[in-house]
């Protein structure tokens, strides 16, 4: 969802500054424009033209269903490698806020790792990275990352890392992901 015309904020909303990371609040009667909708967060240009991250639970603040409400559909879950799949698709609804692609595509996830735990469920790792060292939004990430997965059925413990070795690069990225950017 995109859309050129203006909305204004029906009440005081936290958010989150790009590319910084700062948590700001913008007041109740701000104009935004929703610039990417995605994974249940929406980024907005403010009239200013700033770029700020809304996070799914504040999203009624721009007038759109509160998206926090979505659940991943329950499933019984057999094995680690049955629930790493549901993992994947799960970090596959965490999107760079700049970037209209999901993390897996970018090529930002090094490793998702399944483990039983003795006293049942599983313990999930994650290590992902960013699309450059310096990105403010790495901790935003990385909890949008550890708040999904631990939605998901069999997950007992999320520990998400975020690496910097090996550097990331384009060429980590899917074909899709490549068209998506009009890369080629």
């Amino acid at each position: 969802m995109k859309t050129n015309a203006p909305i204004t904020l029906r009440r005081d909303c936290e958010v989150i500054e790009i590319p910084d990371g700062n948590k700001v609040t913008l007041p109740a009667g701000t104009e935004v424009t929703i610039t990417q909708a995605l994974g249940g967060t929406y980024t907005l240009r403010t009239d200013r033209g700033y770029l700020v991250r809304i996070a799914a639970q504040d999203t009624d603040a721009i007038g759109v269903e509160n998206a926090a409400t979505s659940q991943p559909e329950a499933a019984p879950v057999v094995d680690g490698t049955e629930l790493e799949k549901l993992v994947w698709e799960q970090l596959k609804t965490v999107y760079d806020p700049e970037i209209p692609v999901n993390v897996v595509d970018l090529g930002l996830v090094y490793l998702c790792q399944a483990t039983p735990l003795p006293d049942g469920g599983h313990n999930v790792k994650v290590r992902m990275t960013l699309t450059a060292p310096g990105c403010g939004m790495g901790d935003v990430l990385k909890s949008d990352a550890q708040s999904k997965i631990s939605k998901v059925p069999g997950v007992s413990e999320v520990e998400v890392e975020i690496v910097l070795d090996p550097p990331w690069n384009q060429s980590m990225m899917s074909e899709e992901a490549m068209l998506e950017l009009g890369i080629q």
